[in-house]
C-alpha cells in the first residue's frame, strides 16, 4: 500500500521577503501636485482639503521642480504680515524648496526607512527618466512593514 497525500499539488510561488519589498511596491502614484505659478493661498486650500502636509511642484513635462509644504506656507504668511503685502501676490515658486532629495523606486523598504531616519524628511519623490512617477511617505513605509508576515522577521 502506498502513502497518499490529500493536500494536492502546491504552487512553487516565491514569497517576497522584507528585504525584497521595494519602494515602487508601495509608492503613491496618484499625486496631488502643484505648479510654480500657483498662489500659495491655493496651495493652502488644497493641503487642507486633501489632508496632506505638502506635495511636489512640477513643470509642464512632469519634471520635479521642488516641494511645497505647510511649513513653506507658514513662512509665506509670516513674510506677508511683515511686509504688509497681500498673500495673493505670492506664488509657489518663491516659497518651495528647490533642492529636493529623491529616492529610487528599486530601493528596499528597509533602506528607505533608514533614509527617512537620516534625513528627517516626511516624503521622497521618485523620479524615472527625469519625470516624477511617484512618492513614498513615512506612512507608506509603515503600511508596507505591517503587510510583511511576522515570520519573516526571524533573523
Amino acid at each position: 500500500m502506498g502513502i497518499f497525500n490529500f493536500q494536492g499539488a502546491r504552487s512553487k510561488t516565491k514569497k517576497k521577503t522584507g528585504e525584497s519589498i521595494q519602494v515602487s511596491d508601495y509608492m503613491s502614484k496618484k499625486l496631488i501636485t502643484f505648479k510654480p505659478e500657483q498662489s500659495v493661498l491655493e496651495v493652502m486650500e488644497t493641503l487642507i482639503k486633501h489632508k496632506i502636509s505638502g506635495g511636489p511642484v512640477v513643470g509642464r513635462n512632469k519634471e520635479l521642480l521642488g516641494i511645497i509644504s505647510e511649513g513653506d506656507c507658514i513662512k509665506q504668511i509670516n513674510e506677508s504680515r511683515y511686509y504688509n503685502m497681500p498673500m495673493e501676490n505670492f506664488n509657489v515658486e518663491k516659497f518651495m524648496v528647490k533642492e529636493v532629495e529623491t529616492i529610487q523606486g528599486n530601493v528596499s523598504i528597509f533602506d528607505a526607512a533608514n533614509k527617512f531616519l537620516e534625513s528627517k524628511r516626511r516624503r521622497f519623490p521618485i523620479i524615472q527618466e527625469g519625470k516624477l512617477i511617484g512618492q513614498i511617505s513615512q506612512k507608506d513605509i509603515l503600511k508596507a512593514v505591517l503587510k510583511i508576515n511576522g515570520q519573516q522577521w526571524r533573523g
